[in-house]
């Protein structure tokens, strides 16, 4: 304290301890892929900002004056192109032979799993079981992104996609062939089916085949700046999409959807829209939609990103009502930008540590426990209208 020996007015600036929790980016993808110029920044992961910086880098090398040389359909520029024109703005591009396995040590996911920015990762066109396998294990394993997987182009049968694919072992013991992507019981991966038409990013007049997911991490890009991470990355439109590569109607989307299979359907007067938000988790599951996953990584990691501080701090009950206090006051913001569900706060989510989270032999070992609850939003993916009539005329009761 100051010892003040004239009359008059001070001003003391003093620290109030709040150390407000920042929210993480839920916005970054991360792809895998052969660029059309395969020798351009290989085993490397490039942040690239547009499209037309992803051409420089990784196109330009193998142009001829007059116009491209490389052949058109390309699936990785044609899912980098689809991810910023629907909405992305920044992405990582790791650039290797297409006859690498996905998740080789020192390559491809291992380059993208040491950058943190990164919420989603792709490998446009991979549809084999051990594509999708080294992308689950890799968003499982770290824990703050989600996988967006390509389901196949098409399909003779429907009923493949309620069935997860079985190396030639399995088969050999009897077991169907299925197209669906191995479960993620908590929910860290979504696949996407049918593929779109679309032109070619290239040459600008080919039409082609199209793997949805950049365009579909460009969509989730767009929905989290538009709504909030909160919000099913659904009924909406893929930017550039001309048509599907095969049509999908209602009653084979009640056939596979319940397997996790997220459709893109074309209406007559609503166009092509992405028409599904699940995971790979059980229907069951708590993780069954990709919103809930991916609002649920962003506060895990904008807490744990925030509460660094807490490290080595005198761990009493000063500690754990800033501890409370900080949790609090980050919930709270996104209760009010309506990811949480609850008329007040206390109904969206809990934060509780005291002396009953941290008894005494938890803090002689130097730990500090916090026990955190929230309550998500959940889509309306079924939206009932009861209608009834009455002797003045019909009565309309939404459910």
């Amino acid at each position: 304290m100051p010892d003040y020996t004239s009359p008059g007015v001070y001003i003391e600036e003093i620290d109030s301890g709040a150390r407000p929790i920042q929210a993480v980016g839920t916005s970054v993808a991360g792809f895998i892929g052969t660029a059309p110029d395969a020798a351009a920044r290989p085993n490397e992961a490039v942040a690239v900002n547009n499209f037309s910086e992803f051409v420089r880098i990784f196109v330009q090398g193998v142009m001829r004056p007059d116009g491209p040389a490389v052949p058109a359909g390309n699936p990785l520029a044609n899912a980098v192109h689809g991810f910023f024109l629907n909405g992305g703005r920044r992405c990582y591009v790791s650039n290797g032979p297409a006859d690498r396995p996905l998740g080789a040590p020192g390559t491809d996911l291992d380059l993208l799993g040491a950058i943190d920015e990164i919420a989603m990762i792709a490998a446009p066109g991979r549809t084999d079981a051990a594509s999708y396998q080294a992308l689950l294990r890799s968003a499982e394993g770290l824990g703050d992104r989600v996988a967006i997987l390509d389901g196949p182009a098409r399909v003779d049968d429907a009923e493949q996609l309620t069935r997860v694919m079985v190396d030639g072992e399995e088969a050999g013991k009897g077991k169907k062939p299925g197209l669906r992507p191995p479960p993620s019981e908590r929910g860290y991966g979504a696949v996407y089916f049918p593929w779109i038409r679309a032109q070619d990013a290239l040459s600008g007049t080919a039409r082609v085949d199209v793997a949805p997911s950049g365009h579909i991490a460009g969509i989730c890009a767009r929905i989290d700046t538009q709504r909030g991470v909160h919000k099913a990355p659904a009924n909406t439109a893929i930017y550039g999409a001309l048509g599907v590569t095969q049509s999908v109607g209602r009653a084979e989307q009640e056939l596979i959807y319940p397997a996790g299979i997220n459709v893109i359907r074309s209406f007559a007067t609503d166009g092509i829209l992405v028409w599904g938000a699940r995971t790979l988790a059980k229907p069951a599951s708590n993780w069954k939609y990709l919103n809930v996953r991916r609002l649920t990584n962003m506060i895990e990691e904008s807490i744990e990103n925030s509460m660094r501080w807490v490290v080595f701090e005198p761990n009493d009950r000063t500690l754990w009502k800033s501890i409370r206090r900080d949790i609090e006051a980050f919930l709270t913001t996104l209760w009010r930008q309506g990811a949480l569900m609850g008329a007040t706060p206390e109904q969206a989510f809990f934060v509780k540590c005291d002396e009953e989270t941290n008894p005494q032999a938890e803090i002689d070992i130097g730990r500090v426990t916090t026990l955190i609850g929230i309550a998500p939003v959940k889509p309306a993916e079924f939206v009932i209208f009861r209608i009834g009539q009455t002797a003045a005329g019909a009565a309309v009761e939404q459910a």
